[in-house]
């Protein structure tokens, strides 16, 4: 099997996600109004109904945007995946695990899919938030490198999202264990990551478990890249993303131990 027949494989797997969240009308209206509706109602609610004092200038709106970036993200990339189990229940898993193609090559195009699946829904709200007047965002490296370092951390996180849940995917074997599971992850990741709240007045309990969590690794960088006026208070950019990309090296790593099975 050569290398153009698995992208071309790859790209089929995409164009075939992508057109299957186009036509659920329901699943992309959501995903997209969803983050938009809490960057303006909590953002604007906390900012004048709470006057938060750790937050630059009390704009409470503005620093969540790096972690509802995140938010969409994870819940994008991630449920995208549960694709596996329609295409497992339909049988056309069954159709395509009889084709020359590897098993690993397509949870490959699958995870690809759910990466391009949740940049293009992050990035979105990214654009919204460049273009948006209320949203001051600092931009401390200059426009172009700060956007540019916006959206490599964007596609980073969603390879590192896909992969996670292409890991629980191919162990877990029915779509509503899936979905059990991820919800006990997401939302303990999201808590924990610095995306609603700043971390540092928070208990050392706390502060621990959120320099364990790996989405802690993504929003941090976005707010070095968006929100904050200086890198004081922050892991250096390398570290982060370091520790980001290694983290994504050993998802992937452990999805393509396991592949795809065709029942449940």
């Amino acid at each position: 099997m050569n290398f153009a027949a698995e992208v071309t494989a790859w790209r089929a797997l995409v164009a075939r996600d992508l057109w299957h969240v186009v036509r659920s009308r329901s699943q992309l209206y959501s995903s997209i109004v969803t983050p938009l509706l809490l960057l303006v109602v909590l953002g604007t609610g906390v900012t004048h109904g709470l006057e938060p004092t750790n937050v630059r200038e009390g704009d409470y709106s503005t620093f969540l945007m790096p972690g509802i970036i995140v938010m969409t993200a994870l819940f994008a990339s991630t449920f995208s995946s549960s694709s596996f189990y329609r295409d497992r229940d339909s049988g056309i898993l069954r159709s395509l695990l009889v084709t020359p193609h590897s098993a690993r090559s397509l949870m490959f195009g699958k995870a690809l899919a759910g990466v391009v699946i949740g940049s293009l829904q992050s990035l979105l709200v990214l654009v919204v938030a460049l273009v948006w007047p209320s949203f001051d965002l600092a931009l401390q490296y200059g426009a172009i490198l700060s956007i540019l370092l916006a959206v490599g951390i964007v596609l980073l996180t969603n390879v590192f999202l896909a992969g996670v849940a292409q890991v629980l995917a191919s162990r877990i074997h029915s779509m509503q264990g899936f979905h059990l599971v991820m919800n006990l992850v997401l939302f303990p990741l999201l808590f924990l990551s610095g995306a609603f709240y700043p971390l540092d007045n928070l208990p050392a309990w706390l502060r621990v478990l959120g320099r364990a969590d790996p989405l802690a690794y993504a929003v941090e960088p976005l707010q070095l890249a968006l929100y904050a006026t200086s890198d004081e208070g922050y892991l250096p950019l390398f570290v982060s993303l370091g520790v980001l990309a290694a983290m994504t090296v050993a998802v992937i790593l452990l999805g393509l131990r396991r592949p795809p099975r065709s029942t449940a």
